[in-house]
């Protein structure tokens, strides 16, 4: 479904590019090829700098300039990966991913299973380098969608129960891993609350509005709505939570998160917490150090 808009999406901002390139090179009474092709690649690029750049300036919370225009570029690139290559070209539903053939890895291994779950307005394929590197480090990797793309939060529980029994039917393990970014990990959170937490090994989140965000102001959708700052929604899934399930959970965030802020509140009593700086949001799924980061949890939680 969202891989279909962004298609169409682009192709509305590829055409209106060289539309515009056309009238330039009209006006000017140039040859048309060039202004087109320029527009038609340009105008994408350009609504989505200036996306990066809005949110950028709007969540600003440190003034460190290096670490800022460290952020701003990290995450521009990571925007224009995700959304421009990854997001839109997939049209099969996501299938587990066994590891490696050179992996050594059989059904009842101690390497758990992990299962991805995206953010807001996103797709499964927001996960392509960390599922990579999941699979050649051994684990069985399953990277879920979660739609409708507008709903509650708490419709996403059934189609993560269903992932886990898929994860547990296949690798004959007991437990799971589930890391969700942004969105992501209140869903994971929606559907501990409403299946429990007994077959949960660890939680990882990145980047995600434990608290709620201040860019979800004004938000017309059903999920929006509930990642407001403070939202009563997440009030109540905090109040939900025991100790022990605040105990599974590992939490990592960043100073420059250009959608989820006040960035350094996104914290949960209880639960183990990582602070990134000069990061964006959507960087957090492809940084190398994040990455690391994650693949640490596991060493910890089998230490």
């Amino acid at each position: 479904m969202l891989a279909s808009l962004l298609r169409r999406l682009y192709l509305f901002q590829v055409v209106a590019g060289a539309l515009l390139g056309a009238y330039f090179a009209e006006s000017m009474a140039q040859v048309a090829l060039l202004p087109i092709t320029v527009g038609a690649v340009l105008l994408p690029l350009l609504l989505q700098f200036m996306v990066i750049g809005y949110t950028m300036f709007k969540s600003r919370a440190q003034h460190d300039p290096d670490l800022w225009w460290q952020a701003f570029l990290g995450e521009f690139v990571a925007a224009l990966q995700i959304f421009c290559f990854q997001l839109p070209w997939t049209r099969r539903q996501p299938e587990m991913l066994m590891p490696d053939a050179d992996t050594k890895w059989a059904r009842g291994d101690s390497r758990l299973p992990v299962l991805l779950v995206h953010g807001y307005i996103c797709n499964h394929r927001v996960w392509d380098k960390l599922a990579r590197v999941l699979r050649r480090s051994g684990h069985p990797v399953l990277a879920i969608n979660l739609e409708p793309l507008f709903t509650s939060i708490d419709n996403y529980a059934q189609p993560i129960e269903q992932a886990v029994q898929t994860l547990l039917r296949e690798t004959g393990t007991t437990k799971v891993v589930l890391i969700g970014h942004s969105m992501g990990g209140l869903a994971i959170r929606a559907w501990m609350r409403s299946h429990g937490s007994h077959r949960v090994a660890r939680v990882i989140t990145l980047g995600t509005p434990h608290m709620g965000t201040q860019i979800a102001k004004l938000s017309p959708t059903p999920n929006g709505a509930q990642m407001i700052w403070h939202s009563p929604w997440l009030k109540a899934l905090q109040c939900s939570e025991t100790s022990a399930i605040r105990a599974l959970m590992h939490i990592a965030l960043t100073h420059q998160d250009n959608i989820v802020f006040p960035q350094r509140d996104q914290v949960l009593e209880g639960a183990d917490i990582t602070e990134f700086k000069g990061l964006g949001h959507l960087e957090m799924c492809q940084n190398d150090g994040v990455i690391q980061w994650v693949l640490q949890q596991f060493t910890i939680e089998h230490a």
